[in-house]
């Protein structure tokens, strides 16, 4: 017998992950009332005029177009730079990486050494992810979920969310593979994240892969904080993970760990890339979800937990064997047993956090296989349940806004107030 259609998607659940973390371009924001008192003399359009002011006519406009703003950053920065351009100009540190010590060797590639500059790199291009995310999300994304059939706006986020990370990813995954062949790190070599520690300098291209890689997880920290829409199911356990993920990427880079720190990003990327990519299909009730779902689980089991439990052994073993094992503040040798603490303290944390979405992920899979047992039942997804109540809740908003009346809206955006034709004139009654 044919596998009856779900009503929501081929799943019947949403993999959890750490991809799904909003955009301002995907969150139910209810805008402020508009003002509609004013004295009778004046004109309604006379009035309205007045009322706005430049920063609510701002509002208003980066209300709809979230990327305005990050783009407005950005090329306010950019101009600064190019009004004098050169390492003088105070902004090259943010556009360009700083303490370029040269090559190692004649003919060999420029080596970066690391600094308080180097944050600043990471603020810019912070604000550049941030612009990419949404204009891509607002512009791209969002035609293309509503041309593949997708109506729910809940369900419409989630499919953003997802695309533009497997976009994303899609990118960098290779580009993290490519940074790995270049040195003796290939192929997640634990020793080499110990040999000739401390690991002050890197090439241009490791230390700009780290430093973007920093910036989006910074940009996603930043939306997480911020965001006005209700928290998902699995909020806690994504807020605990980019925590972890923060601080391994700060205080890997800061004590010279960033070897072992690239390896961990790549085994997230390449992972969080068919995460992405498996959730995508499923809003699609793609017929390949299935076998796609199987793929996705043994590569998030194979990095995730085989590869990353590779590393966590040899935090407990290599770390303390290959090379020197001692706190030196002068010469910035920090591999000992306080650091050999923290790092596997973190390490597990992020461990745990793992296993427990795989718990979540071969759930999914269970019930996937054996649901055709169970008879047709509804099988609507958490996040589709969560999608109801933002709806809800912005539909009660709109009614407070309005006095518990039904909002006109236009195009999607609640107006207050009635409709009058142009040309005619209440007709005041004599008293």
């Amino acid at each position: 017998m044919a596998r009856p259609r779900r009503a929501s998607s081929n799943l019947g659940g949403d993999p959890r992950g750490d991809t799904s973390a909003p955009a301002w371009a995907t969150m139910e924001r209810t805008q402020p009332a508009q003002s509609s008192s004013g004295g009778k003399d004046l004109p309604q359009h006379s009035k309205r005029r007045k009322a706005r002011s430049a920063l609510h006519k701002w509002k208003q406009i980066s209300f709809r177009h979230t990327w305005l703003t990050p783009l407005v950053l950005m090329v306010a920065i950019l101009a600064a730079y190019l009004v004098n351009p050169g390492e003088q100009n105070p902004f090259h540190k943010a556009i360009f990486l700083s303490y370029n010590l040269g090559p190692d060797y004649p003919g060999g590639p420029d080596m970066y050494g690391k600094g308080y500059a180097d944050w600043v790199f990471v603020g810019f291009y912070t604000i550049v992810l941030t612009f990419t995310r949404e204009f891509i999300m607002q512009r791209l994304l969002r035609p293309m979920a509503i041309k593949c059939g997708i109506r729910k706006r809940g369900k419409q986020s989630r499919f953003m969310e997802q695309m533009y990370t497997a976009m994303y990813f899609a990118f960098l995954g290779p580009f993290g593979l490519y940074v790995m062949k270049q040195g003796s790190l290939w192929y997640f070599n634990t020793t080499a994240m110990f040999e000739g520690f401390p690991h002050r300098k890197h090439e241009g291209a490791f230390k700009a892969y780290y430093l973007i890689q920093a910036s989006y997880w910074a940009q996603q920290a930043i939306v997480l904080v911020l965001q006005q829409e209700k928290p998902r199911k699995d909020f806690k356990e994504l807020v605990l993970h980019h925590i972890v993920t923060l601080a391994l990427i700060g205080l890997s880079y800061r004590f010279h760990f960033a070897k072992m720190g690239i390896a961990v990003y790549i085994t997230h990327d390449i992972s969080d890339f068919f995460l992405a990519t498996s959730k995508t299909l499923n809003y699609l009730d793609s017929f390949i979800v299935g076998p796609y779902y199987l793929t996705f689980m043994g590569v998030w089991i194979y990095l995730r937990h085989y590869i990353n439990l590779r590393i966590l052994w040899a935090t407990l073993t290599e770390f303390a064997t290959v090379g020197p094992y001692e706190l030196n503040w002068e010469t910035q040798q920090y591999k000992c047993w306080i650091s050999q603490i923290i790092t596997f303290g973190l390490l597990a944390c992020l461990q745990a956090v793992n296993l427990f979405w795989l718990y979540l992920i071969l759930r999914i899979a269970k019930n996937y296989v054996f649901s055709d047992s169970q008879g047709p039942q509804d099988e609507r997804s958490e996040d589709e349940e969560e999608d109801e109540e933002i709806e809800r809740a912005q539909r009660n908003e709109d009614l407070k806004l309005n006095g518990n009346k039904p909002a006109l809206q236009l195009n999607g955006v609640p107006v207050e107030g009635e409709a009058k034709p142009e040309g005619v004139r209440e007709r005041r009654r004599k008293a």
